[in-house]
């Protein structure tokens, strides 16, 4: 595949910074475009969703999605590889990509929405990138729709006062078990990034750029700082470790957040879908959790339970999962 992609994005966008990232390692021909009313006539030609990152390939495709987006462009460009040769770790590095996704999120849109710094200086930043041509009023109005907009839609990923305490704990735990991992690594797998390096990555980006978190990230997780600034234009440096070397700093983050949280959140949010539940309530880690049903998640925990079944034979994959108390959750069917 030839020419210039061009990215539909925004630099507040998780999801769309993901894409960025993954396109400069693999040296992917690209335009980075931001989405803003000038172009919204030539974003609504190509996507299907009125959400970002949109990929535009040369031949006039659009795609979304960034997981697709990635795993697409990994297979028409196989080098500089993000999927490790042993498929048990493909597969934890698949599973850590998701946690980043889908939970990682809730620490990111929780900060950036609760605080009122964050949510000043984050609706400031939007309203400059859509309406900066028609002047500081409109910005400030934009701004101020923003804000009210999006600190409504805090529930959506389950932040409310009951919850506020395991997201922030959450948060502060991961950093802590992250920088742990990352002092004798540059990348989560070893000598280069793997899927799950972007899907995590992504959603600590942003946060550093915010106000609360970002202090926090600068206070506590230097090594993770590093990555986070090094995940920007992120390079091969090494090839990926064997689990043996990664197991005493990386079990500990599967189990206690993937196992522990993640996952038993993603069961119940799809079972809440299945019975057409308005509310589901589920403990993690000691705590009781309560927020509408995520509608999306349903279908990303059905994809990741697809790779499980296609990676379970591997060769210590069950181990690791059942370890880490992975193993339950992936195997339901």
């Amino acid at each position: 595949m030839t020419g210039t992609h061009r990215i539909f994005g925004s630099e507040l966008s998780p999801y769309s910074v993901k894409v960025r990232s993954f396109f400069r390692y693999k040296n992917v021909g690209h335009e980075w475009i931001l989405r803003s009313p000038a172009v919204q006539a030539e974003f609504q030609k190509y996507a299907k969703l009125p959400l970002v990152p949109l990929v535009v390939t040369p031949d006039g495709e659009g795609i979304q999605d960034s997981t697709p987006i990635l795993e697409r462009f990994e297979a028409s460009h196989r080098e500089p590889s993000v999927t490790p040769e042993d498929p048990a770790l493909a597969f934890v590095s698949a599973l850590l990509e998701e946690y980043g996704d889908e939970w990682g999120n809730k620490w990111m849109f929780h900060y950036r929405w609760r605080y009122q710094p964050d949510v000043w200086a984050t609706a400031e930043r939007i309203a400059v990138q859509m309406m900066a041509p028609q002047g500081t009023l409109a910005v400030a109005q934009a701004r101020a729709a923003v804000a009210e907009r999006m600190t409504g839609r805090l529930g959506f990923v389950g932040s409310s006062d009951k919850t506020q305490p395991l997201i922030e704990a959450s948060f502060k735990h991961a950093l802590e078990l992250l920088d742990r991992h990352l002092a004798t690594r540059p990348y989560l797998l070893g000598g280069r990034p793997a899927m799950a390096d972007f899907g995590l990555w992504a959603q600590l980006y942003e946060a550093a750029t915010d106000p609360t978190p970002g202090s926090i990230l600068r206070a506590s997780a230097a090594n993770v700082m590093a990555w986070v600034q090094r995940m920007v234009s992120p390079k091969a440096e090494g090839p990926f470790e064997a689990w043996p070397a990664l197991a005493p700093t990386l079990m500990p983050l599967l189990k206690k957040e993937v196992g522990a949280l993640f996952l038993p959140w993603s069961v119940a949010n799809s079972s809440a879908i299945a019975g057409n539940a308005k509310i589901f309530e589920v403990e993690l880690g000691g705590t009781a959790w309560s927020q509408e049903p995520q509608k999306y998640h349903a279908r990303s925990l059905a994809e990741i339970r697809r790779k499980y079944a296609t990676a379970k034979d591997a060769p210590s994959l069950e181990a690791i999962l059942r370890d880490s108390g992975c193993l339950g959750p992936l195997a339901q069917a």
